[in-house]
């Protein structure tokens, strides 16, 4: 395709959607929030983000309003088939130096990717080059990515944790390890991970223990407490777009995804929920269903953001 604005050749290396539904979320907690991070203003029907390298092996990002034409490119590209992405020059929004996510890949035959020389935007202003948020240690992004790792791996993760009897027998449930090997480095890094399972209608605060700790009846972690506290507000305050987003499970189930300040929430409509928080590194707390949880699972599901396209549920 070509990147009209340098009047050069880019080589397409991966593409993204930005939509209120689907969008980088190590970027923010909500579509808004990622748009503003980029730049752009938060449009309703949300972008196309096409990563790739000029014949001089610079980054560039450009953003597309072809949305549909993103969506088929990633489509065909998931089931390993070729697709020419090439936005058209009238859909072309911009094309931003650097990019806003961590790729391993390059293209070949160019110099090795590098961020090309700042030069004067529209507005005469000079703008550092789009770059990937610092996921070397604990924090928002990568909270969020591990919040990412368990919706798309929910059955391996759900694995780690017993039946739903375990949350609510005498000591507050099961402790060990739910780090499966294969999320290891992807979800949380080499952060420890291992909490005991929350029952969220317990009463009282404590910090998270395992098995052989939790006395009878022990109480539910705070950290959790919070976030559901939190979460129900967005029944009584409707949060931004893509705050809380639905998405297609098995059966009559749904995933859903749900973040706010310093915390994530993943789970599904007929199961149990995960929480990860930023001030608990590298942990994730298993929330059982109890009797409140359905209900406040099935109301955030009702005012959450669906993907539109048939492959996104």
């Amino acid at each position: 395709m070509a990147d009209d604005s340098h009047d050069e050749a880019l080589y397409v290396l991966t593409a993204v959607l930005l939509t209120p539904a689907r969008f980088p979320s190590v970027l923010g907690d909500d579509y808004p929030q990622v748009c503003e991070v980029l730049g752009l203003a938060a449009r309703p029907d949300g972008y196309g983000l096409v990563l790739g390298q000029d014949g001089s092996g610079a980054r560039w990002t450009v953003v597309t309003d072809d949305v549909s034409l993103v969506a088929c490119a990633l489509a065909a590209w998931d089931c390993g088939m070729e697709f020419d992405l090439t936005p058209g020059a009238r859909s072309v929004v911009g094309a931003l130096p650097g990019w806003p996510l961590a790729l391993a890949v390059a293209a070949p035959g160019v110099p090795a990717p590098h961020d090309p020389e700042p030069e004067p935007g529209p507005d005469g202003l000079v703008r550092p080059p789009l770059s990937p948020p610092d996921c070397a240690g604990w924090g928002p992004a990568q909270r969020r990515l591990g919040a990412d790792e368990i919706a798309s791996q929910w059955s391996v993760w759900r694995a780690q944790v017993g039946g739903d009897e375990a949350f609510h027998s005498p000591g507050g449930g099961v402790g060990g390890s739910i780090a499966p090997d294969s999320a290891t480095g992807r979800a949380a890094g080499d952060a420890r991970r291992g909490a005991t399972p929350v029952d969220p209608d317990a009463d009282g605060d404590s910090t998270t223990t395992t098995a052989e700790s939790t006395p009878p009846g022990g109480p539910s972690h705070a950290g959790v407490r919070r976030v559901l506290q939190e979460a129900r507000s967005y029944l009584r305050t409707p949060p931004p777009p893509g705050r809380v987003r639905s998405a297609y499970a098995s059966g009559e189930a749904r995933t859903l995804r749900a973040d706010g300040p310093g915390w994530s929430l993943v789970a599904r409509t007929d199961d149990i929920a995960f929480v990860l928080l930023d001030e608990e590194p590298g942990e994730v707390l298993p929330v059982g269903r109890g009797p409140e949880l359905p209900a406040l699972l099935s109301a955030l599901d009702s005012l959450a953001t669906r993907p539109a396209t048939p492959s996104g549920g």
